[in-house]
């Protein structure tokens, strides 16, 4: 089996090499021909082969600053824009940091709201140098990663300043350590999580009050025995231009309304790019069939498109659906809980679809909208037919309701005959039905192996057990025909034994 996978690896890499190449100028797929997409959908096989798929989102429109106006005056273009989020209002904020300002518009992106630039810091006027980082509480509060102030600030909502998260104190931070939050989010008792630059260690945690507290979901990074070995016999020359073998720095992070942290990060070995941290720090996440939730599997070459993905950011949607945004090749992964792969689409380019330097992510209803730095521009993409089938089949799964899950697997199948999510999803259904055949059918097309097993060995015991009394009648009838046979041959033995002494004459002669 892993021989089977290497090979196919081998000539995946190939092939995965090309459509980077390809979806960076002008691919488009079949079935979105009409739609003229600039990026071909796709995704990974059992094998780690790449399948063209239909497309789950397709770009709907594209706005920027230039579009705006506000009280009567155009606002101008977003300059290096760094983060945006959505608050329970449904308003999207944005950080527009070039502009050392915060941009506050509705859901539609139609209507300016208001512009943050400057707020009342006891008495006098204060203002942001480079936010790169935003996001709005439960409560409405605004946090902002002002990078270049070396503070996290917190305004109202009526924009009055609450508070200042700045200058963290602790023994376990070096002696003249230079705070600078990059990215910053909150959760529902308004504990502070922020990527600071330069911070291996994990994410910074604040408590309401501004006070730090410690680091959170370190990352810790192993090394092979040969580079023990190595590092043991070379130099110190040459083992101070081998590879730091330092933590590997967070660079988005989101929420979900449990708790649970989402951190994306750049893994160098592209098998982990997004961690789902339990309020304890632990990674829990789940990595799916291929353990492997770091976006396009290792693509060989000697180009840009080499190497595997680099996720920016990531924001949780609902029902345990995530998405992940890739900056090397302006890709957005969406991910279900179990860690499945569901949909990949974008692409790097200038048209509308691609990207030049993507940098936030963020989910408007069942939207998607995606930040890019370089353009200034933020893309909008509506959920196709395709999309919609299975991010409802896979919330109808995870809560629970596989049978009802069935009919959109379906006619995600006559969309898409290789899916093998959906032959998953209907095998498993039929699993928990009772319906151990069909289940067996399904399963192997989805190539849910573990799954597969549980459904032969329920079948096999179902057969033996509806089939007991048949098979024991069997087995009996076989006990008394060897019982009878032995004796019949027994009893033949000594006739023949006999006639061989008479005609022989007496043995004791």
């Amino acid at each position: 089996m892993k021989n089977q996978k290497l090979v196919r690896k081998i000539a995946k890499s190939a092939a995965a090499f090309l459509l980077a190449v390809v979806t960076g100028v002008t691919a488009i797929p079949q079935e979105a021909q009409a739609s003229s997409l600039p990026y071909q959908p796709y995704n990974y096989n059992y094998w780690e082969d790449i399948v063209f798929t239909p497309a789950a989102y397709e770009p709907r429109k594209i706005v920027s600053g230039l579009d705006f106006t506000f009280e009567g005056e155009a606002i101008g273009a977003f300059v290096t824009p760094q983060d945006l989020c959505k608050s329970p209002t449904g308003d999207v904020y944005i950080a527009d940091t070039g502009n050392n300002r915060i941009v506050v518009v509705d859901s539609t992106m139609t209507e300016v709201r208001r512009i943050i630039t400057t707020f009342d810091n006891n008495g006098a006027e204060d203002g942001f140098k480079q936010p790169t980082g935003v996001a709005v509480s439960q409560s409405n509060q605004l946090y902002v990663a002002d990078s270049q102030n070396r503070r996290v600030v917190v305004l109202n909502e009526d924009g009055t300043l609450a508070r200042f998260v700045e200058n963290p104190q602790s023994e376990v931070l070096d002696e003249g350590y230079q705070f600078v939050p990059l990215k910053v989010s909150v959760d529902y008792a308004d504990r502070v999580y922020c990527i600071a630059q330069n911070m291996f260690e994990g994410i910074m945690v604040f408590e309401t009050n501004g006070e730090f507290t410690g680091f959170f979901g370190t990352i810790n990074v192993e090394i092979s025995l040969w580079e023990k070995f190595w590092r043991k016999l070379a130099t110190k020359e040459e083992r101070a231009k081998s590879q730091l073998f330092i933590p590997t720095e967070f660079t988005g992070i989101d929420i979900d309304p449990d708790g649970f942290v989402y951190a994306s990060n750049i893994d160098p070995n592209g098998e982990q790019g997004v961690r789902r941290l339990n309020p304890k720090g632990q990674d829990v996440i789940k990595k799916g069939v291929n353990k492997n939730v770091g976006g396009d599997l290792w693509i060989d070459g000697n180009s840009d498109y080499s190497g595997p993905s680099q996720f920016t950011d990531v924001v949780y949607r609902d029902s345990g659906i995530y998405s992940c945004l890739d900056k090397k090749r302006g890709r957005i992964f969406t991910y279900d809980h179990e860690g499945n792969l569901l949909y990949i689409f974008g692409g790097l380019g200038t048209q509308t679809g691609t990207f030049r330097l993507p940098v936030a992510i963020e989910n408007i209803d069942r939207d998607l909208i995606v930040l890019d730095a370089t353009s200034g521009n933020i893309t909008f993409f509506n959920e196709t037919e395709y999309g919609r089938l299975i991010n409802q089949a896979v919330a109808l799964r995870y809560d629970g309701d596989e049978a009802q899950a069935v009919e959109l697997w379906e006619r995600v199948l006559d969309l898409d005959e290789n899916n093998e999510l959906a032959n998953t999803g209907i095998g498993k259904a039929y699993l928990t039905a009772g319906d151990y055949e069909k289940a067996m059918y399904y399963l192997e097309l989805g190539m849910a192996r573990d799954y597969y097993s549980v459904a032969y060995r329920r079948y096999r015991n179902n057969f033996l057990t509806a089939n007991a009394n048949i098979l024991l009648s069997i087995l009996f009838v076989i006990i008394i025909a060897w019982v009878v046979w032995r004796r019949i041959k027994k009893k033949k033995g000594i006739v023949l034994f006999k006639k061989k002494g008479k005609k022989g004459g007496s043995l004791n002669a």
